[in-house]
């Protein structure tokens, strides 16, 4: 079995942060969305993973991942030249896939729990296709599906007004290469896309056997800002463990599960967990408030910051207090004049924000 990861397309919803980068490179708890896909292949015993990379971020995205071996994967790099649908991501894969099963990971979504149990269940059960799928309080917002009694899945509907399940499609698939020939015969959609949703619901009609695997777990989108933040609380909530490696002084106080990393400084502050703080960065005379992570060196001085993700090389500095943000890298945001009240920021890399 291959895997097919999706990096391309262009994160508008993380604007303007995703002009400068791939939104599947945003840092989670301080890594890489597409580390924790890269792991979950991994984990599930995956060896051969094509990667889908859009011309403008492909760079960034090869300087990432490398050759896989970070994760003991052959990695193959597929240039989608425009987002045309996640349908045409994998006609554009054809060559790569071959006639062989395949995993499709849309390389922005979080899984609390992998993919390897699902990937064993396929391989036994040998269905054309199984649909990762979440119950969602509001699936109108939702490519949804119905199932039988069985489990099999009859019906797929795009953000319907009239729901027939709570069943979200979560963004991981795996396919038989019946899918193939499936998206040979649909059209490109009113948004002038091809959708796997079509491709999907064709395998239906035909009569093939479409699965539905319901997650017991969370899961996490993170194309907007609030849902990256949620995302980071989550990640930060369930795998940070108490481990220092950088400097602490005397006169700092560090509390629960926090992480700081090799080369970083801490002095006359207080970090309350759980955070995470990256290699180099400085914290001095501050307070770093829970599910905050602090990229590789970034510096925090005389400032309060809680709930706030601080990608790498930038500095907060003189500011009262920032909460619920999301600042990019080599960016600035400094104290200019009185300040009062908290702040709410998302900022771009190479940013300057004098408040």
């Amino acid at each position: 079995m291959k895997a097919l990861v999706l990096s391309g397309g262009k994160g508008t919803r993380l604007r303007p942060l995703t002009h400068t980068m791939a939104k599947q490179l945003v840092p989670v708890a301080n890594q890489p969305i597409l580390g924790y896909v890269m792991r979950h292949l991994q984990e599930a015993g995956i060896r051969e993973t094509g990667i889908i990379v859009a011309p403008e971020t492909q760079d960034e995205v090869k300087k990432y991942i490398g050759n896989g071996q970070a994760w003991d994967l052959s990695v193959t790099y597929i240039v989608q030249e425009k987002p045309l649908g996640l349908a045409h991501a994998v006609k554009t894969a054809a060559e790569f896939l071959a006639d062989d099963d395949f995993v499709m990971y849309l390389g922005d979504n979080l899984l609390g729990k992998g993919i390897a149990e699902a990937v064993q269940k396929f391989k036994s059960q040998r269905p054309d296709c199984m649909i990762f799928l979440k119950e969602v309080t509001d699936p109108r917002a939702f490519g949804v599906a119905q199932l039988d009694s069985k489990g099999s899945i009859v019906r797929l509907v795009e953000k319907p007004k009239d729901p027939p399940s709570n069943l979200a499609l979560v963004g991981v698939y795996v396919f038989s290469p019946a899918i193939h020939k499936a998206i040979e015969q649909i059209r490109p959609s009113w948004r002038g896309e091809l959708e796997i949703t079509d491709a999907i619901q064709a395998l239906i009609d035909k009569g093939y056997q479409v699965k539905g695997e319901i997650l017991d777990s969370w899961w996490l989108d993170t194309g907007k800002k609030d849902d990256f933040l949620a995302a980071n609380t989550t990640v930060l909530d369930e795998y940070t463990v108490r481990k220092i490696e950088g400097k602490v002084d005397e006169e700092s106080s560090v509390e629960g599960r926090v992480q700081i990393a090799s080369g970083a400084k801490v002095t006359r502050s207080t970090i309350r967990g759980p955070v995470v703080i990256g290699r180099d960065a400085v914290i001095e005379n501050s307070f770093i408030g829970p599910y905050s992570s602090i990229g590789n060196g970034s510096q925090i001085k005389d400032s309060v910051i809680e709930h706030v993700v601080i990608l790498e090389n930038s500095m907060v500095d003189g500011v009262v207090r920032l909460e619920d943000s999301l600042i990019g890298r080599n960016a600035t945001v400094k104290k200019s004049g009185r300040l009062r009240g908290a702040l709410r920021l998302m900022i771009g890399d190479h940013s300057n924000v004098e408040i």
